[in-house]
């Protein structure tokens, strides 16, 4: 399977998780819905990542792809309202058009990345990449570590926020983003 094929798998499967799971007004937060983002990433991490960079500029590339994974689930874990069900007593979220900006955006700069590579602009890339040392799997393990971390960071702060949703709290229900 070449890179772009994996890389557009990557970026298909995490946006059709992320927004088939949070996209709506009331939405269930339970066992399953934050274990399997963990699954997903367990499932992407050995399938697509190869052996880490551990200096020089690949190395670079790959916390900045995870660090970039991290402040964009934090943004879109801002976006996402965490309440107490009125009718359950039990923690829901409620996601909108903010938040699904922020997740096709994303994952649109991405696939448009990895495409660009091998159609616009992979003479330039591929020049900079020799003169800096980093080969294409560096670029791939940057931009799974990204989906990864943005995943694996959405997922901790719903499960953070949910656990703080007491049955003692009034039922505010948050406008959506």
């Amino acid at each position: 399977m070449s890179p772009l094929t994996q890389a557009m798998i990557i970026n298909s499967v995490v946006l059709i998780a992320v927004l088939e799971a949070d996209l709506g007004p009331h939405r269930k937060i339970n066992r399953f819905r934050l274990l399997r983002p963990l699954l997903m990433a367990a499932g992407i991490v050995p399938l697509f990542l190869t052996a880490l960079a551990t200096h020089g500029t690949g190395l670079t590339l790959e916390i900045a792809g995870a660090s970039a994974g991290l402040l964009l689930g934090l943004l879109a874990t801002a976006l996402m309202g965490v309440y107490r069900s009125p009718r359950t007593g039990r923690p829901v979220s409620r996601a909108g058009f903010g938040y699904a900006a922020v997740w096709t955006l994303t994952i649109g700069a991405r696939a448009a990345f990895s495409y660009g590579f091998y159609h616009w602009f992979s003479s330039p890339l591929t020049n900079w990449m020799t003169a800096h040392h980093v080969t294409g799997d560096m670029i791939t393990n940057s931009l799974v570590l990204m989906a990864v971390a943005m995943v694996l960071t959405r997922t901790i702060g719903m499960g953070a926020r949910s656990a703080g949703v007491t049955r003692e709290e009034p039922a505010a229900v948050p406008e959506l983003v």
